[in-house]
């Protein structure tokens, strides 16, 4: 089977000025944990998911074991004070951050020509679980992981027999 059978047409897109704000509601409205980023009509960027959970990173406090002086019995609850005040300051701003901001830059993408085969494996290699479907430059759609098991699911019958 071809990615084009299996892949989803017309996907949902933002532009890499979307506020976040507006991409975490095309996430929830279709139900999709990422969006292929354009400029124009061309794929400059994907946002997942995982790229609006990594502004949730704080800095941490080492794990090595120590022994706190005087001066670190106070500098530890500072240190994690500012920690704190930093994550707030990005909860509060991260609606209104734009796309390109947090986007994934480089994209892997797949072809129309592609077997779902093949398609299952890129995403297996670079651990990704969807890739935009290009004709050229121009992006035709969007293939899953989802998409891929429904696909597969749809060439066997019920009786656990490849369809002929």
């Amino acid at each position: 089977m071809l990615v084009q059978e299996a892949m989803t047409k017309n996907p949902v897109v933002c532009t890499a000025e979307t506020p976040l704000r507006q991409v975490v509601a095309l996430f929830r409205k279709h139900h999709i944990g990422g969006l292929p980023v354009l400029e124009g009509k061309e794929l400059v960027g994907i946002v997942t998911e995982s790229d609006l959970i990594t502004l949730l990173k704080t800095e941490r406090i080492s794990d090595d074991l120590w022994l706190p002086s005087p001066f670190e019995v106070i500098e530890v609850p500072i240190r994690e004070y500012i920690n704190w005040e930093k994550t707030k300051h990005a909860l509060t701003n991260i609606g209104d951050m734009p796309a390109k901001k947090i986007m994934t830059h480089r994209v892997v993408t797949a072809t129309e020509d592609m077997s779902v085969e093949a398609a299952a494996s890129l995403m297996l290699k670079e651990g990704i679980a969807r890739l935009p479907v290009m004709r050229g430059k121009t992006i035709v759609g969007i293939i899953t992981r989802a998409d891929i098991i429904n696909a597969i699911g749809a060439a066997y019958s019920g009786n656990g027999e490849a369809e002929e």
